[in-house]
């Protein structure tokens, strides 16, 4: 039996797909009879154990709406050394570097589960170049952890040159939770879009919102549906203006996300820095064709059976809007049949098994 320990910066209540993936897999571990440890940030330090494990909250900071941040590094060594690891599974890979230092001292494996690419999302995000300091950073993390599990050869980019021991392992997608409905939509002459995630930069929002309105410039008959909180919502309403862009809130359902993929014609996917792309598996599960950028983890998901894709621009995005509501008119059946069929080659059970085969790997 092992004993895995997790930790992860920046999930919270509204947090997307980093929450879900550390939460699967943690759960994945604990069916596996393995006993699992999360260290997260939260308002206030909390010690619950429970069928998902021991889940320890330390009191953190908060940096933005729905944001929290570890910053007393003693607090993770203490809970850490009580719980004497196996194996340590970090999925941040700037902010809780302390967790490695902690495990290579200890001579406890350690596993880094990289879910961002940090050049791209900084030269998006803050428009800085800094491939260069972000290459040193990562020979600085190769030297540290003892694994860097990445989840697409898009995310693996950054790591060439650092040395770092690297294997790219998919996450997954629950495929009873998202699942298409049997029953007929109701035809609808107008194109419904949608778009889920967090609306914030580094997510692209932006560009979503933006081929809305240049559909909608073009006269098309379109509607984007946005479902999602964060600290651009404003920017995002504004750049809206008049357009038909309805923006919902978060989902804290799952059920009531799947109702609202299943409704929709095209699911919008379009940030190019994304490393994976949950939120196209969870459309695709649902039937849903998706657009997406040209380029980043998304892209890697999808082929053309279910997907148009283009470059990040709106012009060129609203061109593959165009393309893929011709093919839901002519072929919607299959589309939709194609699409499901994609998502089931990322069932989280075999996410599960390749990350427990790299723990297994390191205790060895």
């Amino acid at each position: 039996m092992m004993r895995i320990a997790q930790l992860a910066n920046f999930v919270g209540p509204t947090s997307g797909g980093l929450r879900r993936a550390v939460d699967k897999l943690g759960r994945g571990y604990i069916r596996a009879g393995h006993d699992r440890l999360l260290i997260i940030p939260g308002p206030d330090d909390s010690v619950v154990t429970d069928e998902s494990g021991t889940i320890v909250t330390v009191a953190s900071p908060a940096l933005s709406a729905g944001y929290r941040m570890v910053a007393n590094v003693s607090k993770v060594r203490e809970v850490l050394a009580r719980f004497q690891p196996t194996s340590v599974e970090v999925s941040d890979k700037w902010t809780m570097s302390a967790a490695g230092l902690w495990a290579k001292k200890h001579g406890v494996p350690s596993v880094l589960l990289s879910h961002e690419r940090l050049d791209d999302m900084a030269s998006m995000f803050l428009e800085l170049e800094v491939a260069g300091q972000v290459h040193l950073l990562n020979q600085w993390l190769a030297g540290i952890y003892d694994r860097v599990v990445v989840t697409t050869r898009y995310s693996a980019g950054e790591w060439i040159n650092t040395r770092a021991n690297l294997s790219v392992h998919h996450l997954g997608v629950d495929l009873d939770e998202f699942s298409p409905d049997p029953r007929r939509r109701e035809e609808s002459p107008t194109i419904r879009l949608i778009y889920a995630g967090r609306l914030s930069r580094e997510k692209s929002p932006h560009l979503a919102v933006a081929t809305a309105v240049e559909l909608d410039r073009r006269g098309v008959d379109v509607q984007l549906n946005v479902f999602g909180t964060g600290p651009n919502v404003d920017e995002l309403r504004a750049l809206a203006g008049d357009s038909p862009v309805f923006f919902h809130g978060y989902l804290d359902s799952r059920a009531a996300l799947a109702s609202a993929y299943r409704e929709a014609d095209i699911a919008m996917s379009v940030c190019p820095a994304e490393t994976f792309g949950l939120a196209v598996l969870e459309a695709l599960a649902c039937g849903t064709p998706v657009v997406t950028a040209d380029r980043g983890g998304a892209r890697e998901l999808v082929d053309a059976s279910c997907a148009e894709w283009a470059s990040p621009d709106p012009v060129f995005l609203a061109d593959a809007v165009i393309r893929m509501a011709e093919r839901v008119t002519r072929h919607e059946e299959t589309l939709r049949r194609a699409a499901r069929a994609c998502a089931e080659r990322y069932p989280w059970d075999v996410a599960i098994e390749g990350m427990l085969g790299v723990h297994e790997s390191l205790t060895r």
